[in-house]
């Protein structure tokens, strides 16, 4: 059984950085693409960050991107989304998602395992 757990948020300032991490068992971690999302009060789910299986490559929101670095240890088994320079607008509860990356796409798409997720809230 897969689980995904978040850990890392927090209330920052506007300005502030955070890390979040995601501690994954129960899967045979190199075999699955790896991501972000988040969703605050209100609004749906949105994509924050994916990456490989082997973190060669990433792939970043619009909103996020060049403030935001996602990172991956696959002999941990474990995930992270290094976040700078954190706007009001950042504020949600972000969790990770796994998916197969056999016949699947590095995108935001078809994700199978979810964590709870951690609140981040971010003060002007």
């Amino acid at each position: 059984q897969v689980q995904l757990i978040e850990s890392g948020g927090g209330l920052v300032r506007a300005g502030d950085s955070l890390r979040l991490s995601c501690a994954a068992s129960g899967l045979t971690f190199n075999w699955y693409t790896m991501g972000w999302f988040r969703q605050a009060p209100g609004k749906e789910r949105e994509f924050v960050a994916a990456i490989s299986w082997n973190g060669a490559t990433t792939l970043y929101a619009d909103s996020v991107k060049g403030r935001f670095t996602i990172s991956r240890d696959n002999a941990k088994n474990t995930m992270s989304l290094q976040m700078n320079s954190l706007k009001p607008e950042d504020t949600a509860v972000y969790s990770c998602a796994a998916k197969p990356r056999i016949g699947t796409k590095l995108d935001d798409t078809e994700y199978r395992s979810w964590g709870q997720g951690t609140q981040v809230t971010v003060s002007s």
